[in-house]
């Protein structure tokens, strides 16, 4: 008897189809990793909550280190390390199948040095500091991704790392501290991490959205600044002294023209001053003016390029206006670069937890994360967390005093770490 065309088809294609298909699906684990996430939810608010209200910057984060200790503890998570890199806090949950690899999962914890004008009831209490970044939501998530794991502990082998890492905004002038510290002080040994996943808010990507990309995300940061010393005057005969603002305009405008002429242009690059400090009174000329900034770049090569550039600029321009140019440059990371194979291995587990049409192929951008320190040590994949609402004002972009968190974006943020790490561990 002759079989339908149908029946053949799928005969002859079935297995394969069906296999393809059922990883598709949302497994019985993926229904786990939902409901777990859904019961701690209303925890990963009020956490994140007490982390804004109570906002600490870089290298100073004592009280957040402690709650996060406390609500660790609190789980039954007792293999803890505290006072990594200053106020890091470290986290082991060992799964129950046995020996395996070990996945890290990272967030950061301080603050930025900016005022708050969102008006929330939660509001910061420090003033002049600002959870204007999203780091008070990454640390919540990552409570709720520990949360769920030490619940499933039975449904993986191996270890999940939790970093909590202090001064991703880098520490303050005279210390170390951050992602770089944390790893010289051994966070990615005993036992040695063989992936590390980390995520990040994002203002421009809808809630329930995550974006990535294979490779480069985001820039290198390098830091500079520029003592600029002139001779102090009367303003009515600046021609008694040497004028250092003069001077430091002309630096300003000339360091543009790096990008602008000193660069092939399909390297993207910026050199930007953020700060320039001089003078005391409005009828003299000061003696000496400081200008800072930062320079970003997504590849080595040109940023070594902008460096030279950079340091000649600076000392021809001072020698034309007859003052002298102290230049100080720090290289604080190198670009954020997502492991491709690793990439293409998650980028299925983002689909399957926020749905294939939502997740975005996102393009290089000039920010920087120091996040980058372990991408360049282990494989590792960075992620988007969309935050973009309207209907709540939260369209601010980062490090504006108006940013806003939408907290209906969180649950997603604990369920893609969650299913990164079960995956990784091959729980599925």
């Amino acid at each position: 008897m002759k079989r339908p065309l149908l029946v053949l088809l799928v005969g002859l294609l079935g297995g394969p189809w069906v296999a393809c298909a059922a990883m598709a699906k949302p497994s019985a684990q993926d229904h786990r990793v939902k409901v777990l996430t859904a019961q701690v939810a209303s925890d990963v608010v009020a956490w994140r909550r007490d982390f804004h209200r109570h906002p600490e910057l870089s290298n100073r984060e004592q009280r957040t280190a402690a709650k996060v200790v406390e609500v660790l503890r609190g789980m039954g998570i007792t293999a803890i390390t505290t006072g990594v890199a200053r106020h890091g806090v470290v986290a082991l949950i060992s799964g129950r199948r046995g020996k395996g690899k070990t996945v890290a999962l990272r967030g950061d914890m301080d603050a930025l040095p900016v005022t708050e004008g969102t008006g929330l009831a939660y509001a910061s209490k420090n003033p002049g500091v600002m959870h204007a970044c999203g780091h008070d939501a990454h640390t919540a998530v990552l409570l709720g991704a520990a949360s769920v794991l030490w619940t499933m502990r039975d449904a993986f082998a191996g270890t999940v790392k939790l970093v909590f890492q202090p001064a991703e905004e880098g520490a303050p002038p005279g210390e170390v501290g951050g992602a770089a510290q944390m790893i010289a002080e051994g966070v990615l040994e005993r036992p040695k991490v063989d992936a590390i996943f980390g995520l990040h808010s994002f203002p421009s990507l809808p809630t329930g959205h995550l974006g990535s990309v294979a490779g480069v995300m985001m820039a290198s940061v390098d830091r500079f600044s520029v003592d600029v010393r002139g001779t102090q005057t009367h303003a009515g005969y600046p021609w008694k002294g040497v004028d250092p603002v003069v001077a430091s305009a002309h630096i300003i405008t000339a360091l543009q023209t790096i990008t602008s002429r000193r660069t092939d242009v399909r390297d993207p690059a910026v050199v930007s001053v953020g700060v320039v400090k001089g003078g005391t009174r409005w009828n003299i000329i000061p003696g000496v003016v400081r200008l800072e900034g930062t320079v970003r770049t997504l590849g080595a090569a040109v940023q070594r390029k902008v460096e030279t550039e950079l340091r000649r600029v600076v000392a021809a321009t001072a020698e034309a206006h007859g003052v002298t140019a102290t230049l100080t440059y720090e290289t604080l990371s190198p670009p954020v670069r997502n492991d491709p194979a690793l990439y293409r291995r998650m980028l299925p587990v983002l689909r399957r937890v926020a749905g294939a049409r939502k997740v975005a192929t996102l393009r290089p951008v000039m920010g920087g994360e120091d996040f980058a320190h372990y991408a360049a040590r282990v494989p590792a994949l960075f992620f988007r967390l969309g935050m973009k609402n309207q209907a709540i004002g939260a369209i601010h972009p980062l490090h504006s005093p108006k940013f806003k968190v939408d907290e209906a974006a969180l649950p997603l943020g604990v369920r893609a770490m969650v299913s990164l790490a079960l995956d990784y561990l091959g729980a599925r």
